[in-house]
């Protein structure tokens, strides 16, 4: 919002964090977001605090852009945040503000939400529910140059507020799609669900393409150029992680069950199963590699973020393979760009190399786990001088295997022939 040249406050109930930001860094890695903050910082655009006072005194338009993670021992959301914060604002509300959501919530949420402020705020307060599309890497980009606004509204003074906020996006023609709550609710779980559905259908035939001897990237490549289903999201390998995806899918379904539609998102069910499966199955694949044993064996484990340009941890497949082998007995280094910081606070025990060729030493197996550019750009022959043992497990398919076969490896990978 600064950068599109509005004036800007920021708040968060960590006070640390908050002198982070103030100090123009962000704590956590996302491409291109450093320089935008400090730019909007020094133009004076943007700052930050911890009193939502300050804040609700300050400003007009309140976006809630609070977690809503998986409920522990649960399926579904919890929106502790979510009201929370609601809770926080309402009483330093003015008439006529807008409380903007961009929380990924369970259908229904901002009724409730406008219930609340109903009752708690000044009258003439509204509420607008605005998902957000962001992709973790590509963040900046996706905000300054959306592929669509999904705006849901109760009124056209709503409407009228958004896409004033907006016009900067609109003059460039970005599709602006105005909803009821409940759309709006559910486009951001129905984008995810389809995206989630994409990738483990293509885990599932990298499955019946193992038992068959086929190739699951050729297969790919040529049901991709079908326009009526496309090549993105069609990578075979140990699926998706991350924040979003995983517990999107299950709160979506536990939202359907509360509503009485449960049948109806059944297949999600085998859509999250075929994902977790992929994880079994590299260890599997592994141990089957170090022929059957991992007990005395060093495996090292490219990746720990779930996503290449992310240092975001949450429910990374790479993470948890390596959590897995080194509790079947091997001794485990991990290496990631950016992630080992995080991968720390969540698996302590765990040991992690920051320089990756130091992680390669002595190794009996590498398990390239996620996606980074420096992975793709390692020489198989200078790899072959540090290792035991010439063993390479592609959980991400995108090495090339012709290079390490001819550096000694043997290659293998999720869905192909094993030569």
């Amino acid at each position: 919002m600064a950068e599109l040249g509005f004036e800007v406050i920021g708040v968060d109930v960590d006070p640390d964090k908050v002198a982070i930001l103030q100090g123009g860094h962000v704590p956590f890695y996302e491409p291109g977001l450093d320089e935008v903050l400090d730019r909007n910082i020094k133009a004076g655009r943007l700052r930050f605090s911890t009193s939502i006072q300050e804040a609700a005194e300050f400003a007009d338009v309140h976006f809630i852009c609070v977690g809503t993670p998986q409920l522990a021992g649960a399926q579904r959301a919890d929106m502790t945040q979510v009201f929370g914060s609601i809770a926080a604002l309402a009483p330093y509300l003015k008439p006529n503000d807008l409380v903007v959501g961009k929380s990924t919530v369970p259908v229904g949420t901002a009724h409730e939400i406008s219930e609340r402020l109903n009752a708690a705020a000044p009258a003439g307060v509204e509420v607008a529910w605005n998902p957000e599309f962001l992709r973790e890497g590509f963040a900046v980009e996706d905000t300054l140059r959306p592929d669509r606004l999904v705006v849901g509204v109760r009124s056209q003074r709503a409407e009228d507020i958004l896409r004033e906020v907006y016009a900067p996006l609109l003059a460039i023609n970005t599709p602006f799609l105005v909803t009821d709550f409940p759309t709006a609710e559910l486009v951001k779980v129905a984008a995810n669900s389809f995206l989630a559905t994409k990738i483990s259908f293509i885990n599932a035939m990298a499955e019946v393409c193992e038992a068959a001897g086929a190739d699951v990237t050729q297969l790919a490549e040529a049901i991709g150029y079908d326009p009526r289903i496309g090549n993105r999201f069609l990578s075979a390998g140990l699926g998706f992680g991350g924040g979003c995806l995983p517990k999107d899918i299950r709160a979506f379904m536990a939202r359907a069950g509360e509503l009485g539609a449960d049948e109806a998102l059944m297949f999600l069910r085998e859509v999250d199963q075929i994902n977790l499966r992929r994880r079994s199955h590299m260890v599997d694949l592994a141990r089957k590699t170090l022929s059957g044993e991992f007990v005395g064996k060093s495996v090292t484990v490219l990746g720990a973020a779930f996503k290449p340009n992310s240092d975001d941890v949450r429910d990374s497949p790479s993470l948890d393979v390596a959590v897995a082998v080194s509790n079947a007995g091997a001794k485990v280094k991990v290496h990631d760009p950016k992630a080992l910081e995080n991968a720390a606070r969540v698996y302590p025990n765990m040991h992690y190399e920051q320089d990756v060729m130091r992680a390669l030493e002595g190794a009996d197996l590498i398990i390239h786990g996620t996606e980074w550019t420096q992975y793709l750009e390692l020489d198989p022959v200078a790899v072959a001088k540090v290792v035991n043992t010439r063993h390479v497990i592609d959980g991400r398919n995108v090495l090339d295997p012709q290079a390490w076969r001819a550096a000694g490896f043997t290659y293998r990978a999720l869905g192909r022939p094993t030569a």
